[in-house]
């Protein structure tokens, strides 16, 4: 299984193996390092995003989704 990821500065996608998951990733194209989430919290945000039926979420850590 893989893993699709966005960097949050220039929106660069990649595709990363599942073993990346919950570790820091530097983005192939500005460099700069993010984390990429475990699959059990991605579930969890889309749900939330669901329920605010927003474009845009923000988490109590101030994560944004959408």
């Amino acid at each position: 299984m893989r893993l699709l990821a966005k960097c949050p500065q220039c929106r660069h996608e990649m595709e990363l193996a599942l073993e990346d998951a919950d570790k820091r990733k530097r983005c192939l194209r500005c460099g700069r390092l993010f984390q990429v989430p475990q699959p059990e919290h991605l579930q969890k945000a889309l749900a939330m995003l669901n329920q605010a039926r927003a474009k845009v979420y923000v988490d109590e850590k101030g994560n944004l989704y959408g």
